[in-house]
């Protein structure tokens, strides 16, 4: 595995609050992830492109997570007023996209070859996802495809890193994930 400093420093770079770099046999898969999606909590279920089903097959999208020998992980951190602060959190999720979008950009330089980047799910670059009216992804080189929707448990795969999954109270952290 490279030691990937200069991809951790990337990260923190473009916005994230802490990043890691993770070796394959770290991230745990199950194709669950996908049910958990389908019952739509989050609200984005069929509609926006990069959420299920639209995303593609479970399975297919976990072998292509297994393609990749190792990762970059990282995460944005939001302090809430409290845990009812849904502006808060949205807010947060948003900023997080514009992370990933400028790591996604610097990625392009700094790895040769293939990467894949997943985000937090519903990819958030636009204020209304294009789905909606019918229309194709007005951003396709960079929408990311959720690490649940590809079956990513977020939970276990941070287990074994320095990033924290809860981060205190009156916060919330959304993950991304740059597989190469």
């Amino acid at each position: 595995m490279t030691d990937g400093s200069h991809l951790v420093s990337a990260a923190l770079f473009a916005g994230a609050a802490k990043a890691a770099m993770i070796r394959q046999e770290d991230i745990v898969l199950s194709a669950s992830f996908r049910d958990i999606c389908a019952s739509n909590t989050c609200g984005l279920y069929g509609k926006c492109w990069v959420c299920p089903p639209d995303a593609g097959d479970i399975e297919t999208l976990m072998e292509k997570v297994r393609g990749y020998s190792q990762g970059l992980l990282y995460q944005t951190i939001g302090t809430l007023e409290d845990s009812f602060d849904f502006e808060g959190m949205q807010d947060t999720a948003v900023r997080h996209a514009q992370v990933s979008d400028q790591l996604h950009k610097i990625a392009k330089t700094l790895l040769p070859g293939d990467f894949f980047h997943l985000g937090c799910g519903g990819c958030r670059l636009c204020e209304r996802c294009a789905k909606l009216d019918n229309l194709p992804c007005c951003y396709p080189e960079s929408a990311l495809l959720s690490m649940e929707g590809c079956g990513i448990d977020v939970y276990s795969t941070t287990k074994n890193t320095q990033l924290k999954y809860i981060n205190g109270p009156d916060t919330v952290t959304y993950f991304g994930l740059l597989l190469f």
